[in-house]
């Protein structure tokens, strides 16, 4: 789809703002981000924001169901390829760099569900969808690493590797690039392959 203005006005309204919402959120955080800026972004009226969310933590909470879908939509795209589950394994650190190399019109800042959780309140709904997917990630792990060792060992492994790439992602939104991202990977490998 084009991203000209024109690309854009094609577009459904709730795709446009959905899309600018995730722009500005990761760009400049979510509390930072009003409403204004989004649908000056997405070339919309604040009604139709309205229409399609019933409020910004409506639209929080598309944002971060959005990076999930967009995050399992590179993990599948990477087991194209993979055929066995070390293979898998790696996917999963081939998925998060292929996120930390989309295009970030402000630079890259590490992982945008956390940096969401890092802005929620403790109780938000929103700090919850951020650990469901973490959770899944790790289960994604667990479920490969099963099909490799013992259940004990891929327990501990899947949580080992789970901490592995959250640290690798944390240095990396630190540091402006997702070097240490391609370290967490060689460092998986050769876990993987001492087991």
């Amino acid at each position: 789809m084009s991203d000209t203005p024109t690309g854009r006005a094609a577009r459904p309204a709730r795709a446009r703002i959905l899309d600018a919402a995730a722009r500005q959120f990761y760009a400049h955080g979510i509390a930072a981000t009003g409403i204004d800026t989004i649908t000056a972004d997405a070339g919309v009226a604040k009604m139709s924001l309205y229409n399609n969310f019933s409020s910004k933590a409506d639209l929080v909470s598309a944002y971060l169901d959005e990076r999930h879908r967009e995050w399992m939509s590179l993990y599948a795209k990477r087991c194209e390829d993979a055929t066995t589950p070390s293979e898998r394994i790696i996917a999963v650190f081939d998925a998060y760099a292929d996120h930390a190399a989309l295009a970030y019109d402000h630079g890259f800042r590490g992982c945008g569900l956390l940096n969401a959780a890092a802005e929620l309140p403790v109780d938000d709904p929103g700090r919850d969808a951020v650990r469901r997917h973490k959770e899944e990630v790790e289960s994604i792990l667990r479920t490969e690493l099963a099909a490799l060792c013992e259940p004990r060992v891929a327990d501990a492994c899947s949580e080992h590797l789970s901490f592995l790439l959250e640290g690798a992602m944390s240095r990396a939104g630190l540091e402006g690039t997702p070097d240490r991202l391609g370290h967490a990977r060689t460092l998986a490998e050769s876990i993987v392959a001492a087991l």
